[in-house]
């Protein structure tokens, strides 16, 4: 890790049989918090089918498609004998073009809940369940967006969180605010600015970046803070996608059981994101899936942190730079809460290089046509590493999985690249071209 190389690191405390509750911060959390996110959305699916017209077609519903990836698993030289390659489309995610779609609406959704209700407003306004469309609908009014707009919803990111957060905010009436770090792509910040959000550009790297929006929020009382590092809003909103997953992969005739495995690659930035969705899985799917968390290997923030166990270490104390072309993907401390959840369920952890990032970019739209961000093709490498490795085959053994292999499912999470513009994608192609021909 120290040398900058592809890793990868199994956890040992990971238990079988997941507890029902699992603490997190000073909260524990459970199938019922899973349940409850996936109902915010479903009650706010009304008024965002209102106020996205790409949302109209599916009824509000942010969701991105299952689909098998014969080519790309040819590409990537995995035979039928290992097991078959899917992938969960995050990256075509509506509204916010990425996983981030998931968390940070979620989270927006739940303030807005929250204030509704403490000024009374129509709609949210003193349970859980609503009467029918026309209520939600009542929270884009002239009323609540007067309310609303007295409020800032403001958020620390390097591109992703903040297009989630900013939209949907500004959407809502909120004054949105995103503290961008150095590593931020242009283009993701004049599509905020676009959309009517105030971008802060920050010299330092995603730490600083989130820390100097924390600080600014916690100064003003009309101020709420999306805390990437320390939100349990955000992670249980993550964590709402295993119930449509577990519905995708019955409605695709792909069992989850002792002889049918499934092994899910998931890139990892700060953490939330892949935690909940972890988190989620393993509570439907226990001992029969396996979650690996996928890092850049100048950035591996997350593997320094389950290394550590205890303490809040950075990737800089072990020499490591934090640079990469990930820009999701760069930063140099990881959640403390998502690490928390993490190590009773958490399989294990691998690096890959950026190199590697932009020939799987390249790889998948040759082979099935689809368009990602570099950060989104960390996941591909997965199957590899737990198949090639001598880790991986010592995880294999250790839990029983070599003769199951024929029958896995290996799905890998792409989590960016719906917005991308067409000239930046057509960059991404010429960089894995040259460094094809290096």
């Amino acid at each position: 890790m120290r040398a900058a190389e592809p890793v990868l690191w199994t956890n040992p405390a990971r238990l079988d049989v997941p507890p029902a509750a699992l603490a997190a911060g000073s909260e524990h959390i459970s199938l019922a918090d899973i349940e409850a996110a996936r109902d915010r959305f479903t009650r706010f699916a009304p008024l965002l089918a209102q106020l996205f017209p790409e949302l109209q077609a599916s009824g509000g519903i942010i969701e991105s498609a299952l689909q098998r990836a014969p080519a790309m698993q040819q590409a990537l030289r995995l035979e039928p004998a290992l097991g078959a390659l899917w992938l969960k489309a995050d990256h075509s995610l509506p509204v916010a073009g990425s996983i981030k779609a998931r968390g940070g609406i979620h989270e927006v959704l739940e303030f807005t809940e929250r204030l509704a209700r403490e000024h009374g407003l129509p709609g949210a306004g003193g349970s859980d369940r609503t009467d029918g469309a026309s209520d939600y609908l009542r929270l884009a009014g002239p009323a609540a967006r007067e309310i609303f707009g007295r409020y800032r919803v403001a958020v620390g990111s390097t591109g992703n969180l903040g297009l989630s957060i900013g939209v949907m905010a500004s959407a809502l009436g909120f004054r949105a605010e995103v503290h961008m770090s150095s590593d931020a792509k242009p283009w993701k910040q004049e599509r905020l600015r676009r959309r009517g959000v105030r971008v802060v550009e920050h010299p330092g790297d995603y730490e600083q970046a989130v820390a100097a929006g924390r600080r600014e929020a916690a100064a003003d009382p009309f101020a709420y803070f999306v805390d990437d590092e320390r939100s349990l809003s955000l992670l249980l909103g993550y964590s709402a996608a295993a119930l449509h997953l577990r519905d995708q992969l019955a409605a695709a005739g792909v069992a989850v059981d002792a002889d049918h495995p499934l092994f899910v690659y998931l890139p990892c930035g700060v953490g939330g994101a892949p935690a909940g969705i972890a988190f989620g899985l393993r509570q439907l799917f226990g001992a029969h899936v396996h979650c690996f968390f996928a890092e850049p290997v100048r950035s591996p923030c997350f593997l320094v942190q389950m290394l550590a166990g205890e303490g809040h270490p950075s990737v800089y104390d072990y020499g490591l730079d934090n640079r990469t072309e990930a820009d999701g993907l760069a930063v140099p401390r990881a959640s403390q809460l998502a690490a928390q959840v993490m190590t009773p369920l958490l399989s294990g952890v691998f690096t890959v290089t950026d190199a590697t990032l932009f020939r799987h970019l390249a790889q998948l739209d040759a082979s099935e046509g689809l368009h990602i961000e570099p950060s989104a093709a960390a996941g591909f490498s997965g199957p590899d590493m737990l198949c090639r490795s001598a880790a991986g085959r010592a995880y294999l053994e250790h839990h029983g999985l070599a003769g199951a292999l024929p029958r896995a499912t290996h799905l890998a999470w792409t989590t960016g690249g719906l917005l991308v513009p067409p000239e930046e994608y057509q960059g991404f192609l010429a960089k894995a071209a040259r460094l094809a021909a290096a």
